[in-house]
């Protein structure tokens, strides 16, 4: 009887879903347009805890969940969008800033 590792369990798991096939074989996609995005960090009213907060994002509420989801993903972390920004969990700004600078975008960190 063969042991499966985890890896083996997941791929089962997700065998025939083509969304994870996908995700798991290409690199990040580039959105359509490039972006001027600002990414800084903030602690306010979030009880201590850290989010890294992108803005300056132009585009589709589809295209800016799509970028978060792709990030979110990236990163390993979780997030959500609103009015226009992305908010990533914890403080990833460097991570951020060389993934969207991959993706085409231009970055700048802020504070």
């Amino acid at each position: 009887m063969k042991h499966l590792d985890w890896k083996d369990s997941l791929n089962a798991l997700y065998a025939g879903d083509e969304e994870f096939e996908a995700l798991k074989s290409t690199p990040p996609e580039k959105t359509g347009t490039k972006q001027n995005l600002c990414i800084e960090l903030d602690k306010k009213g979030r009880h201590g805890k850290q989010a890294t907060i992108i803005t300056g994002f132009e585009g589709s509420d589809g295209e800016l969940n799509k970028l978060a989801r792709t990030l979110k993903t990236s990163c390993g972390v979780g997030g959500s969008t609103r009015d226009g920004e992305i908010l990533i969990q914890g403080d990833v700004r460097e991570k951020l800033v060389n993934l969207l600078t991959k993706m085409g975008h231009k970055a700048k960190r802020i504070n």
